[in-house]
Formats: C-alpha cells, sequence, structure tokens
C-alpha cells in the first residue's frame, strides 16, 4: 500500500514557474514507477509526465515537452514535476500516480495508486 501526498500547487502568471512535490509512503517507494496527470474542469483526466523506478527513463507529453521536467529522489521517497514557461492551458488540478512496476506508464489505468491532487493556476 502506497499513500501519495502532493504539494507546491498555487496560482502564477504565464511564463512562470512553479516546482510539484509528491511524497510517497512505504519502504519500497523505489520500484514504484511514478507519473503526474492533470485534470482541467469538465475534461477528462490526461497524462502528463512519468518516471521509472531508478529515474532512468522519463516520458512527457507533448505539449510539456520542453518545459516540465518530471525527477525523484528514492532516499526521500519523494517524486518532482518542475513546471516552467507556463500558460494558461496548464491550469488543472494536478494528480501524482504510482503502480509497481519498472516500467514508464502513461495511461491511468495504469496505476493503482493516487493522491488527492494539488490546484495549478496560471493567469493570463
Amino acid at each position: 500500500q502506497v499513500q501519495l501526498v502532493e504539494s507546491g500547487g498555487g496560482l502564477v502568471q504565464a511564463g512562470g514557474s512553479l516546482r510539484l512535490s509528491c511524497a510517497a509512503s512505504g519502504r519500497t517507494f523505489g520500484v514504484y514507477a511514478m507519473g503526474w496527470f492533470r485534470q482541467a474542469p469538465g475534461k477528462e483526466r490526461e497524462f502528463v509526465a512519468a518516471i521509472s523506478w531508478n529515474g532512468g527513463n522519463t516520458y512527457y507529453t507533448d505539449s510539456v515537452k520542453g518545459r516540465f521536467a518530471i525527477s525523484r529522489d528514492n532516499a526521500k521517497n519523494t517524486v518532482y514535476l518542475q513546471m516552467d514557461s507556463l500558460k494558461p492551458e496548464d491550469t488543472a488540478v494536478y494528480y501524482c500516480a504510482a503502480t509497481y512496476t519498472v516500467g514508464v506508464l502513461t495511461t491511468t489505468r495504469q496505476y493503482a495508486y493516487w493522491g488527492q491532487g494539488t490546484q495549478v493556476t496560471v493567469s493570463s
């Protein structure tokens, strides 16, 4: 069982930056693939970024490539999402997700554990 708690969301102007954190419980965090998803009002939850268990592989949705960076610190049981050059269309609730595998996963159904979400609002 893994519990995930996101933090770092907030209100930022377009072009600004935020860093989201996701703290995980459990002693086996290092073997969990991690991902970030987001959900805007009236839309389905969508994939943003994912990272493999050891950080060796990452994957991003096209709309955030070059602007967002996912990373993890297994010693701290934490995964991060650095978001730069933010745009109003990045506004959403951002969710951290985890599942017990060594791969990189990009769909919601592949993840077993979810955080409660953190709001990111980008003003124009």
